[in-house]
């Protein structure tokens, strides 16, 4: 991340035992590393609200509390959300 850059809130919302939550983590590893931002992820499992509203979209990534993709995490759309 640049000194220009405003660090950006970056959460993956998952479920156990899903393996497109796995392949997103992945690729959000290699992205935030590559530009230097970290991310947390939250299991929908134990938030009643957010199983309500996400359960058929896992993974779903937000950025700064804006939902960007959900299923399958693009790695050059997610580097291009982050480097704007």
């Amino acid at each position: 991340m640049s000194s220009e850059q405003t660090p950006h809130e970056i959460t993956l919302l998952i479920r156990s035992g899903c393996h497109l939550c796995q392949a997103a983590k992945e690729i959000l590893d290699e992205v935030t590393a590559k530009l230097g931002y970290s991310w947390s992820g939250i299991d929908i499992d134990q938030d009643p609200i957010l199983l309500a509203r996400h359960s058929e979209e896992v993974p779903v990534l937000m950025i700064d509390g804006k939902v960007r993709d959900f299923w399958v995490i693009d790695p050059a759309r997610l580097e291009s959300l982050l480097s704007s």
